[in-house]
């Protein structure tokens, strides 16, 4: 779809400036990132890319916890840091950097160690909606794990080494109502009928037009039609099998008429009506993934705590009881026609879609109150999103890195003896964060320690592997590799990154999009990269 001429009336400057991604998650994902308040632990290159990736897009605020100081190599890799800001507040100069890329956003900065914020200041974390963590030694991770896991608060744990690139997602429970699958077929249920599209479909027989009057009918009349002569010559039995579906596709191309030529051709509407026999041909069925949902204990035991994601599918759920099906989405695939009749079937669709989400919402409102909570909790607008989107919900419960790295062994043993497997730099960066803590330096940060901080990782990392139960060693040249880094950034690893992690915490503060679960590895030297749930 091209855009709207820029001097459009419909359009605002604001529209204007977001243009693109208002196409991707929509004024209401929009107005959900412009509300959302999120806090990054240490303004490295990566957090700092992190950030830029989300001030851009109009993140409504972001506070810096950083108590370090700008140093030289904070320079060479960090693109919002100069030379003239040598020794400074990073967290300071970070937040006005970021804050000059968009006006709408406000920004504020804390100079002080997150280690120092955690034991003195226990509930500022959970002031949040998302926290990003860069850099952090396994002795912090852990605790600030535990708080906001306890506090229900999203985080985003990465870290950029060299050439090597790390992502955690940490979630307790994150609904998705738009999930965006790649591809959807259209839903017209031409199978299960309702009175008033099978009133309207019903006065148009197609054998009867000219050929004006055929090349302007959409191609649901077309397959409706068919579909019903298809029923005439077969007892009044639905087309299921394949062999039924070829039998419309054939009874289709055989409708085919004379052109000025006196050749036999199909309109373009007759070929879409014959294209969309696989997709718009079948019996409304629940998906599994959503009956799943439908069945959860979080949508069968309410609370007043409960979350307007589950009062809205208790209403579903006893809708497709009584319905047998899942609301209609309302919405039509384009088609070749005329506008009046496209429009009107349009219409068609979209009442029955409104008629049922007000039903659905009334139910919400109702079961809202019966929890005891404000009927306010749940908006109109809401529901009717859910309606349309009902046959693409997602919920994803995620683990603890917390549990993770004190009570949880991860079985690893399969993947490492998989040599295409990232596996094995996950278990580095664990040696590395488990060094960091340990010895309060990077492994090879100083030059004339890269041998013995070598064996020193290598001895870290075979204990990990003996307590996860793994007989696997690693190769030493992979440990010697991650200790020459010195813990050093590259810019153009953080950007990619970066930005990969600003992905995910626009999924998580949008709710649309399925989010990464859990952990995401980047090699820059094969530009390889794995996800993998831990």
């Amino acid at each position: 779809m091209a855009s709207p001429a820029p001097k459009s009336p419909e359009q605002t400057d604001k529209t204007k400036k977001y243009d693109r991604q208002l196409r991707l998650w929509g004024d209401h994902g929009q107005m959900l990132l412009e509300k959302a308040k999120v806090c990054l632990i240490n303004a490295t290159a990566l957090g700092t890319e992190v950030l830029k990736s989300l001030v851009l897009p109009g993140i409504g605020a972001f506070t810096i916890v950083d108590g370090e100081k700008i140093t030289p190599e904070d320079i060479g890799s960090n693109f919002f840091l100069d030379s003239e800001s040598l020794g400074m507040s990073r967290a300071q100069v970070a937040t006005q950097a970021l804050l000059e890329l968009n006006l709408d956003v406000r920004g504020d900065y804390i100079d002080e160690a997150v280690e120092h914020v955690l034991s003195h200041s226990e509930n500022f974390f959970s002031n949040f909606d998302l926290v990003i963590a860069a850099a952090l030694s396994e002795k912090v991770l852990i605790p600030l794990s535990k708080h906001l896991w306890e506090a229900n608060v999203p985080l985003i744990v990465c870290r950029s080494i060299g050439f090597l690139g790390y992502i955690r997602l940490q979630v307790k429970e994150h609904t998705v109502i738009e999930s965006h699958p790649d591809s959807e077929n259209p839903d017209l249920r031409l199978i299960n009928l309702w009175p008033e599209l099978e009133n309207h479909l019903q006065k148009i027989d197609i054998s009867k037009l000219d050929s004006k009057e055929r090349s302007h009918v959409p191609a649901i009349v077309i397959l409706y039609y068919y579909i019903s002569k298809f029923k005439e010559q077969n007892n009044g039995a639905l087309p299921v099998s394949r062999e039924d579906k070829n039998q419309i596709r054939k009874m289709i191309r055989e409708s085919a008429v004379n052109d000025e030529n006196g050749i036999k051709t199909l309109e373009e509407n007759f070929e879409e009506a014959i294209r969309f026999v696989n997709t718009c041909i079948s019996n409304q069925t629940i998906p599994s993934q959503i009956r799943e949902i439908l069945e959860d204990d979080s949508c069968t035991n309410l609370t007043q705590k409960s979350r307007p994601f589950w009062i809205m599918c208790t209403a579903l759920r006893e809708f497709v009881e009584t319905e047998g099906a899942l609301p209609v989405r309302g919405t039509l695939p384009d088609m070749a026609s005329d506008s009046e009749s496209y429009i009107t079937l349009q219409q068609i669709y979209q009442r029955k879609a409104q008629a049922q989400a007000e039903s659905i919402y009334r139910r919400s409102c109702q079961i809202a109150r019966n929890v005891g909570m404000h009927q306010d909790s749940i908006s109109e607008q809401e529901v009717k999103l859910f309606c349309k989107h009902s046959s693409e919900l997602f919920v994803m419960r995620g683990s603890s890195i917390a549990d993770e790295y004190t009570k949880h062994c991860p079985d690893l043993s399969s993947q490492l003896e998989d040599p295409d497997s990232l596996m094995f730099y996950y278990v580095i960066l664990r040696g590395f964060e488990r060094f960091i803590g340990d010895f309060n330096t990077y492994p090879g940060q100083y030059d004339d320690h890269v041998e013995p901080d070598v064996l020193k990782l290598k001895m870290i990392i075979g204990k990990l592997l003996n307590e996860w139960g793994c007989s696997q060693i690693l190769r030493d040249e992979r440990v010697h590799e991650i200790c020459r880094y010195g813990g050093a950034e590259l810019h153009s690893v953080s950007a990619v990154l970066g930005g990969t992690a600003a992905h995910e915490a626009i999924k998580l503060v949008t709710h649309q999009y399925k989010p990464l679960n859990n952990t995401f590895i980047y090699d820059a030297i094969t530009s390889n990269s794995a996800t993998y749930t831990l």
